[in-house]
Order: structure tokens, then C-alpha cells, then sequence
């Protein structure tokens, strides 16, 4: 028998377990034994070196890299008639080099100026993973550790239980696990409110056990960015400047929306409606910097991939420490437990997707995307000192996933194995399309309810954590005015004292109910925006 309590993950360096006798099947053999067992059973010959954590069954000749690089360009171009997606920047990074940095496509539909591997995209949050790396810096210094309370260097923030307020590390930010909704503040971002106002309201929100639960949180994680930046003493976007873009020379990188507006080679955004790419609306993500502010380009991302794949070294010195960033890259949170026993979980480190693929190696990824209009991806093999990262200008469709997919399939067996882009087009149509209203799908009744007078709905509603909703009588319609920017929205009426209207900004998927109360006992009346009530939070109180 083998006592599995016994057995320690060797280190990095090659070793050779010696010393210890496995039973198998009632005859023993020494596991630095080269030979057959006495029973017959084959042994690898010659012995066995390295580290068995990094074994992986299936080998990758230097053949099959090649034929995936010199494939790229027909993925591209196949991905890209599939997805409709206007334009797209990929790189690969293999053994410290760029092997393949390409732009195809046109920067913006009806224009002719085309994407290069220099043309500026959105990140989204595929600036989590590189947000990472800058703290990782950082913390490689001494000056911060991952496991720090936010409330050292923040001592403002809170959440809503006292213990976890006290408690809550970068770590637990980073890795998604401090218990905060899913999403956790994006909405108050449709709505034009701005960082300070954002993280302040966090404390508002329902928790769910600490550290027991992964929710992904765009405001939880910056957060924890903006606590290294204070513990720095200056403005994120400055210290990611210092850290990471100067020291690689990623000059066309940035983490102020600012810098992408004022790029001359930049990939204009565009939304998908009815089925086609438009340019409707542009992004600004300014208050979620850290999580998803990052604007770059492939030949940018192609110096932070050889940076991760180096462990922290770009062109022979240290600019992240190797500890540091290996602890951002190790399991901090099951993000989707197996569901059954013969598939694989997956797992989220810090800023960054963690997990083992189906020939036994360990993989990095993260993909990113705005409804807005762009969508983005890297996927990282350690073991062979190989990256792939693909931009795109088009909202999500699985177009950028589909690419690296494609091409890790024929690195690691010589060929696609399956159609990727419906496949993920399936995944994001689920995630990020699908409108759970109650009037989705549905038409108003033939014969509706009649509104109380307009003259009582009408009025300034407060809400704690959202801030007033007015309702304006105009004429005989309603609308509702929400944010700091008073974005109007018009109020239709649907049956009795339900009315709809249409959510806009990055998280908006159609149709919403609004209902008002009007109670006959003389109290105050109210009104529930159900697209705002996610997490109870949607109830405004005239």
C-alpha cells in the first residue's frame, strides 16, 4: 500500500524519489528502480527525473507548436467568418520569443483603417491577471503580503459583517472568495457612479459565508489593487505604470481609459444586435481600473506573457519575484466544482484561471469582455514555455477563446478537436444574453389593469445603496431618473401598478419590470426596479 500522507510534492528542482518502497499487488519494488518489477509490470526505463507534478502523459514534439503558429492565420480568418467579429490581434509567445504577432480586420466597421499587432484594444478583464502581476511586484518587495487586511492600507472599507471587514485580505479579493455577490457594484457603474461612491456602498451588500463561496467581483478585486496602490502612496494607474508596462516596455499600455481614447491605433468597440456588429457605444471603465481598465496590444501582451512564463524575469532580470507570482498562480478557490466524478474542477488563483487540462497540464487562463463591444483571452502552458493572447473589438461570442482553443488543441495532439466557436458562442449567449425578467418574452395584457393616477407615483424615491430614483409625470407617461448623471428612462405602462422600461450600460440584457406599491393605509409608497433588485437591494421608498 501506498501511504498517501507520506508522499510530499517535490521542489521545482529534478529529483528522483529514492528511499521508499511501493507495494503493488503484494510484490515490492524500489521506486528508482529502472527495471521490470518481478511480477512483469513495465517500469519507465531509463529512470524516472524531475518533478512528478509536472509530468504530463502526452508529449509535445516541437512539430506540432509549429504546424499550431503556422495554422493561426486559417483560425483566425475561419473564427472570424463564424463570429462576424470586426477585428482581432493575437500573440504567441513560445520559449522567451514572440513567434507569431498578427492583426487582422478592420479597426472599426466602415472604415479601412485595419488592426495590427500595434492597434490598442480594450482588455476587460483580462486586466485582472496583469493587475496581478503589478501587485505580485509588490508584494515580491516585502512591502505588502497577498494575506495583508485591506483595512491596513484602506481603512475605510467595510463590508457588512465586522469580522470580515476585519479579516478580508487581498488574497480573498483577488481570488474572489470574500463572500460579496456576484458582480458586486456593477450595476451602481451602469449607472455613472464612480469609484469612492462604489467601494463605499460595497458594505450595503448580502454576504454569503466568508471564504466558502467563489463570486466573481469586478469591485471586490479592485479593492484590494486600490489598497497596494495607497500602501505605495500613488494612484493605481501609476503604479501598474511603474511596475510592470516601464520595466517591459509596454508603451502603448495603460490603465486610464484616457490613454485609449487618445490612441490614434485603437480598436473602436462594437456591440452585437440582431445578430450583427455595430459601433454604438463606447466603454469607460475607469472605476474598475484594476478588473477590467487595462487598454493594450498584442505586442505589449506578447512582453507580459514572457514575463509570466519566465517566472517573473523579462530579458534576463527580475522584475516580479518569482515567489510572489507563483502564489498568484497556484489554487485560491474552486471557481466550478466538478459536477461529476469524472470531470475536472476548475480553479481561480489570484487574478487569474488555474487549472489542469485533458493531457495532464497545468494551464493559466482568463478571458475578458465587455457587452459594449470587446472580448479578449489568454491561455498559458507552463510546461512548454507557451502563451497565446487574442484580442478582439467585437462583444462576446467565444471568438477569442475559440482562436486559443483551436490552437493549444493542435499544440497538444496535432489537431482540432472539435467546432470551438458555436461551442463557446453557446457559453457567453448563456452567461451574458440571457435576460431572466419576468416580461422577458412576454407581451402586456390585451386588456390592462389601469394606473393609479400618475399623480401619485410621481416623486423622489430614496434607496441607501442605489441613491434617489425620481418619477416624473410628463404628460400622461412616466419616467423614471436614476444616477448621478440623471439618466432618464421611460416608464411604460404594463398592467396596474407595474410598469417596464430598458436598462442601458454594460450589464443591460433588455426589457425590466418596475412595480410600485401604493399601500391604502396613508404610508409612504415604493417602487421595486427589478433589473436593480439582484441582491434585495432594488426597493426605493418615497
Amino acid at each position: 500500500m501506498i501511504n498517501t500522507g507520506m508522499i510530499k510534492q517535490l521542489g521545482t528542482t529534478s529529483s528522483v524519489v529514492v528511499g521508499m518502497t511501493l507495494t503493488l499487488g503484494g510484490c515490492s519494488a524500489d521506486a528508482g528502480d529502472s527495471e521490470s518489477s518481478p511480477t512483469g509490470l513495465p517500469f519507465a526505463s531509463p529512470a524516472a527525473s524531475g518533478n512528478p507534478a509536472e509530468h504530463a502523459a502526452v508529449p509535445i514534439p516541437q512539430s506540432q507548436i509549429d504546424a499550431a503558429v503556422a495554422d493561426l492565420d486559417a483560425i483566425v480568418a475561419d473564427t472570424m467568418a463564424k463570429s462576424g467579429v470586426p477585428g482581432v490581434a493575437v500573440a504567441v509567445v513560445h520559449n522567451d520569443q514572440p513567434v507569431y504577432l498578427k492583426g487582422f480586420g478592420v479597426r472599426e466597421l466602415g472604415s479601412d483603417a485595419l488592426v495590427d499587432e500595434n492597434t490598442v484594444f480594450q482588455l476587460a478583464s483580462l486586466s485582472k491577471p496583469v493587475g496581478a502581476t503589478v501587485v505580485a511586484s509588490v508584494v515580491g518587495d516585502g512591502d505588502v503580503s497577498w494575506d495583508d487586511p485591506v483595512t491596513t492600507y484602506l481603512p475605510g472599507f467595510a463590508l457588512g459583517d465586522p469580522y470580515v471587514t476585519e479579516n478580508v485580505t487581498i488574497a480573498d479579493l483577488y481570488s474572489h472568495r470574500s463572500g460579496l455577490p456576484d458582480h458586486a457594484g456593477d450595476l451602481l457603474e451602469d449607472l455613472g457612479y464612480g469609484q469612492p461612491y462604489i467601494l463605499d456602498k460595497l458594505r450595503l451588500l448580502p454576504l454569503s459565508p466568508f471564504r466558502a463561496d467563489y463570486e466573481y467581483t469586478n469591485f471586490g478585486l479592485t479593492a484590494a489593487a486600490e489598497a497596494v496602490a495607497a500602501s505605495q502612496s500613488v494612484p493605481w494607474p501609476d503604479l501598474s505604470r511603474a511596475r510592470l508596462y516601464e520595466p517591459l516596455g509596454m508603451t502603448s499600455t495603460s490603465s486610464e481609459f484616457a490613454a485609449y481614447e487618445a490612441a490614434e491605433n485603437k480598436a473602436v468597440t462594437h456591440e452585437l444586435v440582431d445578430g450583427g456588429y455595430r459601433p454604438l457605444q463606447v466603454r469607460d471603465p475607469q472605476a474598475q481600473s484594476p478588473a477590467g481598465g487595462v487598454s493594450s496590444t498584442a505586442t505589449d501582451m506578447a512582453a507580459w506573457l514572457r514575463l509570466q512564463l519566465a517566472g517573473g524575469e523579462f530579458d534576463g532580470r527580475e522584475v516580479v519575484a518569482a515567489e510572489a507570482l507563483q502564489e498568484s498562480r497556484q489554487p485560491h478557490s474552486v471557481s466550478s466544482p466538478a459536477q461529476t466524478p469524472a470531470a475536472r474542477s476548475s480553479f481561480y488563483g489570484l487574478g487569474i484561471g488555474v487549472g489542469t487540462d485533458d493531457t495532464g497540464r497545468v494551464r493559466y487562463s482568463h478571458s475578458g469582455a465587455f457587452l459594449l463591444g470587446a472580448s479578449t483571452t489568454v491561455s498559458m502552458l507552463p510546461s512548454e514555455n507557451l502563451g497565446i493572447v487574442v484580442l478582439t473589438n467585437g462583444a462576446p461570442q467565444g471568438a477569442p477563446e475559440a482562436i486559443a482553443a483551436s490552437f493549444i488543441d493542435i499544440v497538444e495532439t496535432g489537431e482540432i478537436s472539435r467546432d470551438w466557436q458555436p461551442a463557446y458562442k453557446q457559453v457567453m449567449d448563456s452567461q451574458f444574453y440571457t435576460n431572466s425578467s419576468a416580461l422577458a418574452d412576454q407581451q402586456p395584457p390585451a386588456a390592462p389593469a389601469p394606473s393609479p393616477p400618475l399623480a401619485e407615483l410621481a416623486g423622489t424615491y430614496a434607496n441607501d445603496y442605489y441613491g434617489p430614483a425620481q418619477v416624473v409625470a410628463r404628460g400622461d407617461s412616466l419616467v423614471m431618473i436614476l444616477g448621478p448623471a440623471n439618466k432618464e428612462f421611460p416608464l411604460i405602462h404594463w398592467d396596474g401598478t407595474r410598469y417596464s422600461y430598458e436598462p442601458t450600460g454594460e450589464n443591460a440584457v433588455g426589457i425590466s419590470a418596475v412595480d410600485f406599491a401604493v399601500p391604502v393605509d396613508g404610508s409612504s409608497p415604493s417602487l421595486t426596479v427589478e433589473f436593480l433588485d439582484a441582491d434585495g437591494l432594488g426597493t426605493f421608498r418615497r
